[in-house]
């Protein structure tokens, strides 16, 4: 067979006839079916290569789109890309690269709440629009990238809502008091919530939210970083009070209460957006009055009342994930009245006073928060006391107002504020006063020791 040899300085310009080497039947302007080196080579429009198993040693300029549609090739050196790459539904795209660098944007996968289920690769990240933030899987469920900015307001406490005594039958409050948590002092005016009444609260680090007060199915929020009233947020999926609050980062919980009626329903919602609660699941049975305490993945529900019966028990939720609680260990203080704060280091749950089957005691008992078990004596409040508001840092604790001795014809609300250190055992110490005596109050703050999960 005759051979064709192009010397240097030779051009060899092939116009738009078909024109094939190696083949006998070239469907394209140029095909060549076998192996090609080429030193400096261009290629003008698209070039699609059906297989493509050798190697480009030098660099390769691409300037219009490229369609890889068969077998892997390999490059050695680099590929500079001006127009297009698209890889197809239900291909991969590999890189072995220790490092990517973007100069400009890199976007990922965006996609409401519901439609994160259907990609479930340990390290995927996509963009929630929902929650409006960034989220990965680790395998197991979803987490979301905390970002925060410290507004000048960190370590603040809210006292929410409540009522007085012994007025009969009692005036319904409104109003929330600042407390600087690092600091102590006597709590300050921050503003007043739209409804009156006793109530729960919980928070995230830029929200604090009162719910179910005077029995309704409200929920309502104040922002941290500035002074002012409460704002509609939702509702409830039926309106209570009595109940309990905890929260992650990025959702709010609420459980049990009375209706009227005990309930064992368990509220959820996420905290960045606004909207109605969604039902989460069941407590073990229908009780009112728990405490609550929970570090950034779990809840737990302390305690608790029928009209007839005291429980010592401790349920527990993964917050993150929607499910019935479970029992998880032993209170033997019995049901914990009014303790509706956050009080927690992450690791160390903690709650305060009790009553009324035991008589109003003061006992601070604590429990571990990753392996449950059982509660233990953590120190004292400077008396006996139930119906407090409690919220914290996740270095110092609050108890807030109360009623000093339910068995007393003349059970009077408190103004009185304590604080504990939480990674220290040892008796609660005087903080300060609120404004207003109350009972049935709830507190938040903007760092608790749930924040930081997701």
């Amino acid at each position: 067979m005759a051979k064709i040899r192009i010397g240097f300085g030779t051009e060899l310009n092939i116009g738009s006839e078909v024109s094939g080497i190696g083949t006998d039947n070239s469907t394209n302007t140029k095909q060549v079916l076998g192996n090609i080196h080429a030193t400096n080579a261009k290629a003008v429009g698209i070039s699609t290569f059906n297989t493509y198993s050798g190697f480009i040693d030098k660099k390769a300029k691409i300037s219009n789109d490229i369609d890889i549609n068969s077998q892997a090739g390999t490059v050695i050196g680099d590929i500079i890309i001006s127009g297009n790459v698209t890889v197809a539904s239900g291909s991969s795209l590999s890189s072995g690269v220790n490092e990517l660098t973007v100069t400009n944007s890199f976007s990922v996968p965006t996609g409401d709440t519901d439609s994160r289920i259907h990609c479930q690769t340990a390290g995927s990240m996509r963009f929630n629009e929902d929650l409006g933030t960034l989220e990965f899987y680790t395998g197991d469920h979803w987490k979301t990238v905390n970002s925060s900015v410290d507004v000048g307001n960190s370590s603040l406490g809210l006292k929410m809502i409540g009522k007085t005594y012994p007025n009969t039958p009692g005036i319904n409050l409104k109003v929330i008091e600042a407390m600087s948590i690092s600091s102590g002092g006597n709590a300050t005016d921050f503003g007043d919530m739209i409804t009156a009444g006793q109530g729960s609260a919980c928070s995230s680090n830029t929200r604090a939210f009162a719910l179910g007060a005077a029995y309704n199915d409200t929920i309502e929020y104040v922002a941290f970083s500035s002074k002012g009233d409460g704002q509609d947020f939702g509702n409830l999926t039926d309106g209570r009070a009595i109940s309990t609050a905890g929260s992650s980062s990025t959702r709010g919980i609420m459980a049990g209460g009375w209706s009227p009626g005990n309930t064992n329903v368990i509220d959820y919602w996420e905290m960045a957006t606004t909207g109605n609660a969604l039902d989460f699941g069941d407590l073990v049975r229908a009780t009112n009055g728990h405490g609550s305490t929970n570090g950034p993945t779990r809840m737990l529900i302390i305690g608790g009342r029928t009209p007839s019966v005291y429980y010592e028990e401790i349920q527990s939720i993964t917050i993150a994930s929607k499910g019935n609680a479970v029992d998880s260990g032993f209170w033997s203080w019995e049901f914990i009245e009014g303790n509706k704060g956050n009080i927690s280091s992450g690791p160390r749950g903690i709650c305060g006073g009790t009553g009324p089957n035991k008589g109003v005691i003061s006992t601070i008992a604590s429990v571990n928060m990753a392996s449950v078990g059982n509660a233990v004596v953590f120190g004292d409040l400077s008396a006996g006391r139930r119906n407090m508001a409690g919220t914290s840092s996740k270095t110092r604790g609050l108890f807030a107002g109360g009623m000093d001795n339910v068995n007393s014809p003349n059970f009077f609300a408190l103004n009185t504020i304590e604080y504990i250190t939480i990674q220290t055992e040892g008796d609660a110490i005087d903080f300060g006063d609120l404004a207003f005596k109350s009972r049935g109050s709830a507190a938040a703050s903007n760092c608790h020791g749930g924040l930081g999960g997701f």
